[in-house]
This record gives C-alpha cells, structure tokens and sequence, in this order.
C-alpha cells in the first residue's frame, strides 16, 4: 500500500502543471528517499532526461535540483552496488555544481566526500587525492562554510586512508602526526585520528612487525583511541575498525585467538550500527583470513561463500565460485577470489586457476575505469602478485603433465603486466580520435603544472594548485565520457608463433625474467621452444644482485676491489641464468625489477685474478645484446631503418657555468662529421627548439645532464631554458628511428616492478620513440664522448644499433690510448640499447632487386635467342653440305 501511495505521489507531481522544474524534482527525490528501489532510481533518471530535453531556460535552482537529485540517486546507487554508476552520478553532479558556480547545498558533505571515498575504494588514488584536496582548499578558504572544522577533519581522515591505500604511508603517518600534534580534536576524532595512524605504522612495517619496538607502536595506537572512543556515545562503527586493526596485528604476530576475540568484539559493534553491506563483507574477509592463517580452510571458505551472498545478488552457493557474469568492480570480491584460490591450490590447483581468473578479470574492470598512469601501476602491481602465484602453480601442472600449453599459459600472464601502462597508453593514442588525443595532450600538460608547481616546496602557490586540480578534474571528466564511448581495453595476447618466427629471423634467443614477491621466473624462447625455470631463492640472489649494481654508485667502487668485482659479477651470471652463444650470438633481455638497473653486458663469464679490465670475460664478449620492456614491445617494435639518416642534436654545453660539459662539443664534432642534420648549440638548445624540430629528423641525440630524482622528485632532463619532467617528454608526438640520450641516469627513476623505471627514457617511449640507447647511472663526460664516437662511426656503416652499442665498448675496451683505470665497467656498460635489433628492407633495394633480375631473364632470353639461331644456321650449313 506505501508503495502504491509513493508511485502516486511521484507521478502526481509530473501532472502539476503550475509547478517549477525544481519543485517537481524535489518531489520526486523525497518519494525516491522514501522508498528506494531500481525501479525508482529509472525513474529519477527519466525525470532528469526530459529536464534536459525541455527548451525552458535552465536556471540556478533548477540546476541545483539536478545536483540534489544526482548525489540522492548515487549514494542509493553505493547501496545497491553499482559503483561506477554512483561515481558518474557524483562526478555528474560536481560538475554542474561547479560549471554553474551553484551554492546553497553542502557540495562536500554529499558528493564531493562520498566521491573521494569511492575512488579510494576502486583504487583510483590520483582522482581520490585531487578531490580530497578540492574539498579542503574550499574549507579553508571559504569563510561562509559552516562545518568547517568538520570538513577540514574529514578531509585530513580521507587523505590518510589515499596516501596508505596507494604505498604513501610515510606522508600518511606525517599527515596524521601533525594533526594530533597542532589541531584542537575532540576525543571521537582523535580516536579515529589514532587508529589510522597505527594502522599505517602496521602497512609501513610488514616486514618489521616482529620487531617489538614498531608492534608496540601499532598496538599503543589502537589501544589509545579504543580509549577516546569509549569516552563518547554511538561510536559503534569506529570501535569496530580498531577492533579489525587490532585483530590483523594479532594475526601478523600468529596471535591467532586474540585476534580471533577482536574479530569477535568487531561484529558485535558493527551489527549494533546501521552497516553497509561492504564493510560487513570486509570483517567476513579478516575473518576467512585468520582461519586461513590457522589452516581452517573449511571454516574459511565458509566466510568467503559469506561474502559473496552479501556482495553478489542471486549468488548461488552450490559451487563456491560465482559465474563471471555476476562479478563487478569491487576490490573486497577480487580478495575473496584471490584468497579462495589460495585454499583451491592445495588440493585443487586447477580450480585454484579458475578462481585467480575471475579476479583478473574483476582487475581489468577496475583497469578500465581509471584515467592517471599512477593509480594504473598500483592497480598492475596487485594483478602481478596474482600473477606470481598462477606462474606457481602452471609449473607444478607442467612438471606433471609435461603439457606445454602451461608454460604458454605461465608466459602469457607474465607479459599482461610487462610494461602494461606503456602499452595500453601507446594503443590508446593510436585508436584514440583527434578530440581524445588533444584531451589526452591537455590533461598531461595539467599535470605537469602541478608537478612543477609542488616541486616549489614551502613556496609552492597552493591557490594555483587548486585551480590546475579543478582544470584537471574538467578534463578528467571529459576524457572518461570520450572513453565510455569505446569498447573496453582487453589486453592482447602475445602471437607466440610471430614471436619465435621473429627471433629466428633476427637469430636470437629472449631471456625473460619475472621477479615476484616470493620467487624469481625466467622463460627462455629459442627455436620454438619455452622453457620456465627459477632463479636461486629470494634471500641468496636479490642480495648478490643488489651488490653487483651497487658497484657501479661511483667510479671508485669497481677499481678499489676489483677482485670482488670479478667474484660478484660471475656469481650473479650464474644466478641469473644466462645460455651460451653456441647456436647465435643475439641476446634479447627483457628485465624486471632490480633488473631494470644491471649492466648485463658488464656481467663476468669466467672468473679470472687478472686486474686487466680489457682482459676480463665479459657477457659483452660473448653476445650482442638487445633489451626491451616486453616481448609484445619487441614484436611490435619499429625495425631500423635503411634509409639515409638525419640527425637531430641538442648541446646545451652550458658553457661558463657550473654545469658545463667540456667533452660535448668533442661529441658534437664527432657526430656532425659524419651525419647532416641540425644541431641545437648552446642558448640554442631549449626545450622548444627541441619540439618543434624532433619529428623531421630519423636520430635525436641528446647530449646534456640528466637526473633520476627519488621519491619525491621525478626523473627530468635538462634543456638550455629549462629542467623538462619524464612526463613532460609523453606529447611530443615522434616516430624516430632513434633517440640517444647521452647523459647522467637517462634510464633510472623511482622504479616499479614491471612497469619499470620512471626515467627519462619512459616519456622517450611514452612519446612514440622505440629504439633507444640511453645510460643506467652518471656517466663521465669524457668517456661518453670516446664511446658515442666510435658509437656513430658503426651507424655510418650501417651496422645496427645493437651491435653498434657492442662494437663501440669493445672498442673502447681495445683502444691503447685509455688507461686501464677508466677501461672499468662503470665508464662503458652505462649505456644499454633498447629496441629492434632486425632492420627493414628498402624500397629502392626491392628496386634494385627486381630491375637486375629483369635484366638477367632479358638477356638469358637474348642468349637463348641467339644460341637458337647459331645452331639453326650450323645445322642449315651442314644440310647443304650432305647435299
């Protein structure tokens, strides 16, 4: 009868024919709130359709209706667990809100908090963090806003929980630190202040939690704001979220039964509040986990069927996995698969791949809603540790049933996330429509002003900031609304079979490593062959990789121990498992991790007591090597070019200043001797000058200074005019055959498992370029000037690129005129060659081919003609003399 009565009241408001727009969506929303259904939310969606349909001028409180009823229809949408559409709705109407310049509506308090903690939840940080930030820019400079302080706290509470979520815990501690120190709190929100900070003490120290200094840290956190929450009434719900942190700490330390008794105490309040289901379905999770950890895998799958009747509508229970069809963008379900497949692969590890398939493909919806390459990476970095453990378990299967299908399957896997961000951007840009692609172009030059800007420190205009996050946020919407528009991204697989015919063509073998968290995989492909073997364990060959490139930090490290360069650098080729060069001498390495960082070439095949660094067996002696990020990359990649090559130089030289680099003009002179094209001298050089003339020219070499930056600081390039971010390099827009970047750690950055390093060369790549040759750490000014002249004199005789790297170090290792001190890898094995090691035929060749088989078959023809006719005339005389 309610029912009947609210469907009445709703469509009697449409029929009233003196009632404003507004009015009649006020009323419609009351009668949604009322009683919320699917049915109801259709019918608020048909309801704002004909308000934008209508011809009436729309006015301000009009659109402030059309606010209210998209932040009513999202949080009903939350409930009802379709996330991507309460997100478009709360975007939806932030965007009116603020295009409108609208007011009189407590914007933050029902969409712009809401929207943030749903980004947080998809793990779409980059948008979570920049709305947080809008919200607690316009509280603290708005004077009007009444729950300011309430606001501001919300904000700093939100904040924290982006900044653990996406591996920022150290800013989160600093963040949370602060504001216990400085700001007035009231008990409730010290309490919850407390509790993340102890929960980001634990995020930060998983591997450290055994220490008793850092448990007691954690434990104290939680302990004190159990206190502060006690003291205040109808805190049921954050009480239960200590409980939970106090519970995984337990669990962490194998505590199993206080943990189970704080798991107790957490549903106890949380069935006292009025629960989403979401949160219920989390404390399901700590508790299948605990179980797990006790080897109670019956009672834990139990938790995990609990938490799929919650989040999934219809779930049936019979077989505990649900169809792929029920499944939507939901983290807590991707952990529940992920942990369900962990008991599956005890007994049934076929199974246990079924279950780890459904949480990928819950992975590429989460995937496919995010638009910022930083909560992507995060994003690929979950689906690697999945990753690792389906590699697991298809070795066992193969080593079983010797089915090389397995080790396909194992391979293909591992290429899903090998430079996945790299490879989606590039596909992206290539099917993207001229208005995406400027879209695209605008939102990186956005966050690039916001990085420059934040690079200011303390002196950093947070006003300015604000309004680049706002112009970002516009952008951002427009982008996913273009991208709604398209088929989602589904990642290819890798034609194996165009693969191994590849590598046959360009007679080489791929190494390819995949470092996990637990173990370390290599495949090795030759002759139509894949093979998939482990390195050493974890505690022996991380260590004893990690020493051998901390050799090349400084010039002095190799030289001063050189015996213990030549003993490391063997042992780490016998970790690493590299083939010998009996069948080709073409060596395709595609790294991963740590990898991404070590000289390959400088690795020692044979120990020796020599302190002769030309005489040392180096890998270099035995391979010419190639790197690439993933095989796909190297499948794809754009073969070398035959054709007549130009050259692009920048040589910023930076004559008179500190900066100076005296050999770069040796460099210049080297090179222009032997390639025509343009070369950007001194004040000539800048980053414009650069942009402007990068697509007409097949080589661009950089000569200048580079750097690497650390946590806080990206990797950059240094023009005459100007310090260029990594990021800034991605709209170039160039289709090169070559960049060379002969400077300082061009190929390191804050580094990702396989995504790789945030490094100069990266916005090369992202920017179109595919084969480079850039260096791994500082390099001397002088040495490179050797190494590039020899370097371009073998690309003159069009030798390629890879073997002109191999051929220039041997050189350099040959040359008499160097003295053996700067004849150490640390001044030749800096720089590493990325790309196509096959070359493409040319045109004029094909030409050339054809006109000089033409002439042999004209004049075999001719030949023909004329022996025909001498034997016919030979015959003829012959005749008549019989006669």
């Amino acid at each position: 009868m309610k029912k009947l009565y609210c469907y009445l009241l709703f469509f009697s408001t449409l029929i009233l024919s003196g009632q404003h727009q507004e009015d009649k969506i006020y009323n419609a929303v009351d009668v949604f709130v009322a009683n919320p259904s699917a049915k109801a939310l259709e019918n608020l969606t048909n309801l704002e359709i004909d308000f934008w349909k209508n011809p009436k001028l729309k006015t301000k409180d009009g659109l402030l209706a059309i606010v209210v009823l998209n932040c009513n229809k999202a949080y009903y949408e939350n409930q009802f667990g379709q996330t991507d559409k309460a997100i478009a709705s709360y975007e939806k109407a932030w965007q009116i809100y603020q295009k409108n310049k609208l007011g009189d509506y407590d914007i933050i308090e029902f969409c712009l908090k809401p929207l943030g903690n749903l980004y947080t939840v998809l793990g779409d940080y980059d948008n979570a963090e920049n709305t947080i930030k809008q919200y607690f820019f316009i509280v603290n400079t708005s004077k009007k806003y009444a729950n300011a302080l309430k606001q501001k706290f919300a904000a700093i509470l939100n904040l924290s929980n982006v900044y653990q979520s996406s591996g920022k815990i150290s800013l989160a501690i600093e963040l949370l630190e602060n504001t216990l120190k400085t700001e007035q709190l009231s008990n409730v929100q010290k309490g919850i202040l407390l509790n993340n900070l102890g929960n980001s003490y634990l995020l930060n120290s998983r591997e450290n939690l055994m220490r008793p200094e850092i448990y007691e840290k954690a434990k104290n956190a939680f302990e004190l704001a159990i206190q502060y929450l006690k003291s205040e009434k109808d805190q049921s719900e954050s009480l239960s979220n200590c409980y939970r942190n106090l519970a995984t700490l337990s669990r962490k330390r194998e505590k199993f039964d206080v943990a189970n008794s704080y798991l107790i105490k957490a549903e106890k309040l949380l069935l006292e509040t009025n629960f989403q289901p979401r949160k219920m379905a989390k404390l399901y999770y700590d508790k299948a986990l605990l179980l797990f950890d006790e080897q109670k895998y019956d009672e834990s799958e139990k938790q995990i069927k609990g938490i799929f009747k919650i989040l999934i509508p219809n779930y049936s229970s019979v077989n505990i996995l649900p169809n792929q069809n029920q499944l939507y963008a939901e983290t807590v379900l991707v952990d529940a698969l992920d942990l369900e497949a962990e008991i599956l692969q005890l007994k049934k590890p076929k199974s246990a791949l079924k279950a780890f398939e459904l949480s990928f493909y819950i992975e590429d919806l989460l995937m496919n809603s995010l638009v910022y390459e930083n909560s992507k990476i995060i994003a690929q970095l979950r689906a690697r540790n999945r990753t690792e453990k389906c590699i697991s378990i298809y070795e066992i299967l193969y080593n079983k049933e010797r089915k090389i299908t397995y080790l396909e399957t194992a391979f293909q896997l591992s290429e899903r996330t090998k430079s996945g961000i790299l490879q989606r951007y590039r596909l992206n840009i290539k099917n993207a429509s001229l208005d995406e692609q400027q879209l695209f172009l605008e939102l990186q030059n956005v966050n690039n002003a916001i990085l420059k800007e934040q690079q200011k420190g303390d002196s950093a205009d947070i006003s300015e900031i604000n309004a680049y996050i706002k112009w970002q946020n516009k952008l951002m919407l427009e982008l996913k609304k273009t991208q709604s528009q398209n088929k989602d991204y589904v990642p290819e697989k890798c034609d194996l079979k165009a693969l191994f015919l590849k590598l046959k063509n360009d007679k080489a073998v791929m190494v390819y490593y995949f470092m996990g968290f637990e173990n370390q995989y290599y495949f090795t492909l030759q002759n139509k062959l894949i093979s998939l073997n482990r390195l050493n364990t974890t505690h022996v060959s991380i260590p004893k990789i990690v020493q051998f490139v901390d050799f090349f930090n400084s010039a002095d490290a190799i030289t001063n121990d050189i015996p213990g360069y030549n003993k490391c650098g063997k042992e780490v080729f016998d970790i690493l498992k590299l083939p010998n060069n009996s069948l080709c001498k073409n060596l395709v390495i595609v790294p991963d991790g740590i990898l991404n960082s070590l000289p390959f070439e400088a690795l020692i095949t044979q120990e020796s007591s020599t302190t002769n660094f030309a005489k040392m067996h180096y890998l270099l002696n035995d391979f010419r090597i190639a790197y690439n990020n993933s095989a796909t990359i190297y499948l794809n990649s754009k073969p070398i070019s035959n054709s007549q090559k130009t050259l692009l130089g920048v040589f910023p030289v930076f004559e008179k200043t500190a900066f100076e680099l005296n050999y770069s003009k040796k460099e210049l002179e080297s090179i222009r001797s032997n390639f025509k094209g343009k070369y950007l001298e001194n004040s000539e050089a800048t980053f414009s000058n650069f942009k402007n003339n990068a697509n007409q020219y097949s080589i661009l070499h950089l000569s200048t200074h580079a750097s690497s930056g650390d946590v806080e600081t990206p990797a950059s390039i240094k023009f005459y005019d100007q310090e260029t971010l990594y990021s800034e390099l991605y709209n170039l827009n160039i289709n090169p055959d070559l960049v060379v970047l002969s400077a300082c750690e061009t190929g390191i950055g804050k580094l990702y498992k396989a995504e790789g390093a945030m490094s100069v060369a990266r916005g090369f790549q992202f920017a179109g370029a595919q084969n480079l040759l850039f260096s791994l750490w500082k390099v001397n000014d002088y040495t490179t000037s050797v190494f590039m002249a020899d370097f371009y004199k073998n690309i003159k005789k069009e030798i390629p690129y890879f073997q002109a790297n191999t051929n220039a170090k041997i050189a350099f290792l040959q040359d008499k005129s160097i003295p053996n001190a700067k004849k150490s890898p640390y001044y030749w094995s800096s720089f590493v060659y990325y790309g196509s090691i096959s070359s493409e035929e040319n045109s004029t060749n094909y030409i050339f081919y054809i006109i000089s088989l033409l002439t042999v078959i004209g004049l075999f023809l001719v030949f023909n003609h004329y022996r025909k006719w001498k034997i016919f005339t030979k015959f003829s005389k012959k005749r008549n003399t019989k006669k």
